[in-house]
This record gives C-alpha cells, structure tokens and sequence, in this order.
C-alpha cells in the first residue's frame, strides 16, 4: 500500500512547529500516546449509533464497554450523576443542550463575546444567535469582572429561559452560587460551559458548578488534555426542574432529553476512537498527577500574568485565577492581529482577541488571549516564565525589527527543541 507522503510530510512538518515553539493558545493542549494511539486504533472503523445497550447496529459489544468506561470516568473525575461523551466538540454539546431546552425564538442570556464570551452564548453569527433570541450580560468596565448585578438586571427584565456562564478569554472564577439564585428568581436553567478551566474544577482549584447549575458542558482538550470533543453532564437534583417536554409533549427526564438531543437530535453515530480516547485522558486526569499537572498550570499563569504587569502590559480584571489570562495591548502601540503575526514569526504562538470595550473590529482586535496547559505540559516550570515574557515582550516592542524578531527565534527554539511534547506532570 502506498503512503501518502504529501500528507505524512506536511504531519512531520507540524510535529515539528509544535517541538520548537512556545505554544501559548489557551484552548491548546499536547496529549499522552495513549490519547494518541486510542483516537487512531481501529475503533474508527465501527459505527455505533445510539447509546450503549441501545444501538441501532450489531457488534457493538466492545464499544459499550469503552463509552460506559468514558461515562463512569467522567462523573466520577467531576462527580456528576449523569453525563453523556459523544458530542463532537463543545460547540455541538451546547448546540444538543439547546435543542432540549429550547424552543426557536425563546430568550437566552449569555456572555458577551467582545467580553470574553463564546461564540455558542448567542452570537449574531452562530446558530444560537439565529435560531434564540440573545440578551447578554458583560465584565464591569472598572474591574474586568463579571457583572452580576447587570445579569440579574438583564434576566429580570428579559426572562430569559436559559442562562449561559463560562467564557473562552476570561480569567477568574465564577460565582455559580450567584447564578443560580438569579436564575431561580426568573425560572431560568443554567448552562455552565466550563470548556476552557474544566481541568482545574476536576482538580478543586476552582469551584464547581454542578453543584449549581442544572447542565454543564465542557470540551475535553483544553485543560482536560484529551482528544477534541465535547461532553455534557448533570448533577444531583437537577432532574427536568421544571417540567420541559420533548417535542411529542410526553414529558421526559432532563437525561433522556439530552440523549436524544446529542442523538439523533443534532448527530449521527458517535467517534467511538475519540470517546476511547476521552476514556484514556479521564481516567488519566484522575491520578496524582494529573492534579499535580493542574496546579502547574495555574501557578506558571499566576507567575506569567505578573510578569506582563512588571513589563507595562494591561492584564483584565488585573490576574488570573485560572490557566489564561487576557491582555490588552493597546499602551505598546500594537494590535493584537500584528502581534499574533509578528509573534508565529519567532515561533511563540498566541492569538489575537477582543479585550472588552474594544475600539478594534474582531478581526484586528486590541488584544491578545494567553494560556499556560499546552506550555506546562511540555515541562516548562514557574521559573521559567519570566524569559518566555520576556521573549514576547521584545518581539511586541520591536514588531518591525526582522533581525531582533530572527534573534527571539533562535532562543525559543533552544528553550523548547529539547522538550518531549508530552510530560506527565
């Protein structure tokens, strides 16, 4: 059989971009060979439509067995009681809770994406924005924070009939507990998409909102350090809260409407590789040191978001309590799309994005989106932080400066060529 070369080629190519670089996009990560191997074993080859003990096709024992382990895994990593692996990313988690949730039209509340919101929290340009009638709640203009007050001011008078929290560029904590009592006083649900600091909640590093929010949904290759997916989970006592019916009006528990709304509602058959993969990443983010990898982390952002404060940048809401951190670079006289460019060129990879209030369009943008996983699992330590920034620093200070920009390279290249891509801890 011939290989294909072209393509092996370009794959050796990217394995190295990856080897030499400071990979610091936030929603990046480098998985164990485990993860690997799983995602290209020959359970690719099985189609396997339905749930397992439920399929619509035969020979499906054996995949049973991994999705019930990815099941178990899962609820027992965040302590859900219920949970469902086969969405194909989080966008289709979200669009699967949506489906069951909501009728077209219905009002939702999400947040803001020029403040740090996703674009499935009710974009204009999404199917959540198109097909629900979006309000949106935002940070404080003062203090980067979440605005809680405007949320409750927003849901009172909106009656959304969900609320979304969670966010792709914001870098603290939420206060789920808050949420929920404004939810309750409108008779909301709430969606908690914890796609991007899901690995510090299953660790305890920050709070979790199943013990809050009636739906969670996460991808699983961000912090978790898996294969790129989605799930969806639910908690104890948040079954069908208030009375949803699926669209035959026969009422249903809130899991089985999430089943049918992952299958067949927004779905055909399950990746059955990227769930034996999931099932590896879960039960990996189960051990020692997987917690251990964890606090990493959010230690080497802590150290990195102080030292951008040192070096002039603006970070919002002043730190981060998470793996990421949003930078407005508007005081070095840069946009974030030069930066972003200007940066690939030394091999320190980030992206551009909107810092709340931006001035720029999305496609220019005011800032930059940094993030600490993929970094810290290549081994790289909190005292190392100070010369990655540093690296970044001189590049946005000299963005017109080939020869300063080819100087930074070569420095990022001996930093990291020698690193393995993957290390356990």
């Amino acid at each position: 059989m011939l290989k294909d070369t072209q393509i092996f080629n370009l794959i050796d190519a990217e394995k190295e971009r990856q080897l030499n670089g400071i990979e610091l996009i936030a929603s990046e990560n480098f998985v164990s060979d485990g993860v690997m191997e799983s995602m290209g074993s020959v359970l690719t080859n099985k189609y396997a439509e339905g749930l397992p003990g439920k399929r619509y096709y035969g020979g499906c024992e054996i995949v049973d067995q991994i999705e019930t382990l990815a099941i178990n895994r899962l609820c027992k990593l965040f302590g859900a009681e219920w949970a469902n692996v086969q969405p194909h990313s989080g966008a289709q988690a979200n669009a699967a809770v949506f489906l069951a949730c909501l009728n077209p039209g219905d009002s939702i509340l999400g947040f803001d994406l020029s403040h740090g919101g996703h674009l499935t929290h009710g974009s204009p340009v999404n199917f959540s924005g198109k097909t629900y009638k979006p309000h949106f709640y935002g940070v404080n203009k003062e203090t980067g924070l979440v605005d809680y007050d405007m949320m409750e001011e927003v849901a009172k008078k909106e009656r959304p009939k969900l609320i979304i929290c969670g966010a792709s560029a914001y870098s603290r904590d939420w206060d789920y507990a808050r949420v929920r009592k404004i939810a309750d006083e409108v008779g909301a649900l709430i969606l908690a998409d914890i796609s991007h600091p899901a690995g510090l909640i299953a660790t305890g590093l920050l709070s979790n909102p199943l013990e809050h929010c009636h739906i969670v949904t996460s991808t699983t290759h961000k912090t978790l350090r898996g294969p790129r997916g989605g799930v969806i989970m639910l908690g104890k006592n948040f079954d069908n809260p208030f009375g949803l019916k699926w669209k035959n009006g026969n009422p249903k528990s809130m899991a089985a409407l999430l089943d049918a709304a992952v299958f067949p509602g927004t779905q055909g058959g399950p990746l059955e590789h990227v769930i034996a993969a999931k099932a590896v990443a879960f039960g990996e983010a189960l051990t020692d040191g997987y917690k251990t990898y964890m606090k990493q982390v959010q230690k080497n952002a802590a150290v990195m978001a102080d030292e951008f404060v040192k070096r002039g940048y603006s970070i919002i809401s002043g730190g981060t309590d998470n793996h990421s951190m949003l930078i407005d670079i508007r005081s070095k006289g840069v946009t974030g799309k030069d930066a972003e460019n200007t940066l690939v060129k030394a091999d320190i990879t980030v992206n551009k994005n909107m810092v709340p209030f931006d001035t720029e369009s999305p496609f220019v943008t005011s800032g930059i989106r940094v993030g600490t996983p993929a970094l810290t699992s290549r081994g790289v330590k909190e005292n190392e932080m100070a010369k990655v920034v540093e690296l970044i620093d001189r590049v946005i200070t000299n963005i017109d400066n080939d020869v300063i920009i080819a100087e930074v390279k070569i420095e990022v290249n001996k930093l990291m060529g020698h690193r393995p891509l993957f290390t356990w801890e």
